[in-house]
């Protein structure tokens, strides 16, 4: 069993591919040599996919002079599965989301990516979690 923060970075990877490759959640679980064996990581990627509309709202909703599509996909990826956490998975804390997704996108991102992501999902943690 792997931790969270391990099925959070392989649900980054499989949100990247789909999101790149244009393929939906099922398409790409049914293509990979090993599917993920984390249950977390999986529910993060159908989740993300289940509540697209919705997430990819409150991201164009909260980002500040940002298009969605122009975001780096990494980024993208990141938001969409820390929004998910946020406003659906309640037993996760709002700062271990955050957190989580800055040291991911520091990791695999840009070097404005850690402190774009933590201001984006604070607002949207603000608006999600004191809305219940």
């Amino acid at each position: 069993m792997s931790t969270r923060r391990e099925a959070r970075d392989r649900a980054l990877g499989l949100c990247y591919e789909i999101d790149v490759r244009g393929l939906g959640v099922e398409e790409l679980l049914a293509e990979l040599p090993v599917p993920p064996d984390d249950p977390y990581t999986v529910r993060l990627v159908r989740g993300v996919e289940e509540h697209a509309a919705e997430i990819d709202a409150l991201l164009r909703e909260y980002s500040e002079n940002w298009a969605l599509e122009r975001m780096p996909v990494v980024d993208r990826a990141l938001l969409r599965m820390a929004t998910f956490e946020l406003k659906y998975v309640p037993e996760v804390g709002v700062g271990t989301a955050i957190s989580e997704a800055v040291e991911l996108a520091k990791q695999y991102s840009t070097a404005d990516s850690g402190r774009f992501v933590n201001g984006l999902l604070a607002r949207i943690a603000g608006e999600v979690r004191a809305a219940g």
